[in-house]
């Protein structure tokens, strides 16, 4: 997380890069959230907001606050709700709040009616979130984390294995894999699992918990597993984009400056050129131009729970 606050670290171009939660994926939060007799749609904060991509979609709620611990992440935020509902004035409905996940001080008690945590919540010290989220919801509130594991090539399964190798690898001069901050990283891509019910934290807080899994046939051993609902079609020279959004990217080429003037291209190029052989071989065609699309899906996990 620390990347974030990086002088280096780009917060526009991170926003454009992302993948972007599916309106499939918010209907199932509201209709958790409307299946309480006592839903309230008052007030809805989005923790761990980043650049407000999930906060804008908050808008069935009169109020929307998103908070996060970085401050160009927050101005980021404000800009973003400018140009993505542009002609819309919703500055008396959604503002933004710099502070940490942990320290809702902002909110009052049992004054919201939905927390939501959108690719945030694996950095959470949960001994002390749980607490504040039953602190500042309402009975009957919801409470919505989720988070996406890495990418995978829809069409192309074969080419998993050199991503795992990219992404995942232990090799400290040819794999990121070193260079996740942890435990983050592997509480991502263990989808949630490690994130405490709140149920066994605070007794009698909390009267529901589920844990829903978006994986499709990417982790057959997951309970449940329901059809992958993140996609996004981009072309090749945006999926290089993505992979330059990468943490763990910045962190190697502040160990290996030289990678960079590679060349045959920095580590990020060469894992991309692999792919694009890797589909030109499983086709049996030509290797993809840059300007040619390509199907990328992110499986998904979200835990939700609900206040007693």
């Amino acid at each position: 997380m620390a990347t974030f606050g990086k002088a280096t670290f780009n917060a526009a171009k991170y926003a454009s890069s992302r993948p972007t939660y599916p309106r499939q994926l918010y209907d199932f939060v509201f209709q958790f959230h409307g299946r309480a007799k006592g839903a309230r749609w008052d007030t809805a904060v989005d923790v761990g907001c980043g650049t407000g991509q999930a906060t804008v979609e908050l808008t069935p709620f009169r109020r929307i606050v998103g908070v996060d611990p970085s401050a160009r992440m927050i101005e980021q935020a404000r800009e973003s709700v400018k140009s993505r509902l542009a002609g819309l004035d919703l500055s008396t409905q959604i503002e933004f709040v710099q502070s940490s996940a942990e320290d809702l001080s902002c909110l009052q008690d049992a004054s919201v009616d939905l927390v939501v945590a959108a690719q945030a919540c694996h950095w959470f010290k949960w001994d002390k979130f749980w607490p504040e989220v039953a602190r500042v919801l309402r009975k009957d509130g919801t409470f919505a984390a989720w988070g996406y594991s890495e990418f995978r090539l829809s069409r192309f399964p074969s080419a998993t294995p050199i991503i795992n190798d990219y992404a995942q690898g232990s090799d400290p001069t040819n794999s990121l894999g070193p260079y996740w901050e942890r435990p983050g990283r592997t509480i991502l891509d263990e989808h949630l699992v490690a994130v405490p019910d709140p149920r066994e934290v605070l007794p009698d807080a909390f009267s529901e918990f589920e844990r829903v899994y978006f994986t499709g046939s990417h982790y057959p051993d997951l309970p449940s597993p329901r059809p992958v609902i993140l996609r996004k079609r981009m072309t090749w020279e945006e999926l290089l984009g993505y992979f330059r959004t990468w943490s763990p990217l910045h962190t190697f080429h502040e160990k290996f400056p030289e990678d960079l003037e590679r060349p045959d291209g920095d580590i990020a190029v060469r894992f991309w050129r692999k792919l694009k052989e890797e589909v030109a071989r499983a086709e049996g065609k030509e290797v993809p131009k840059d300007e040619d699309p390509i199907d990328i899906e992110w499986p998904l996990a979200l835990i939700l729970a609900r206040r007693a």
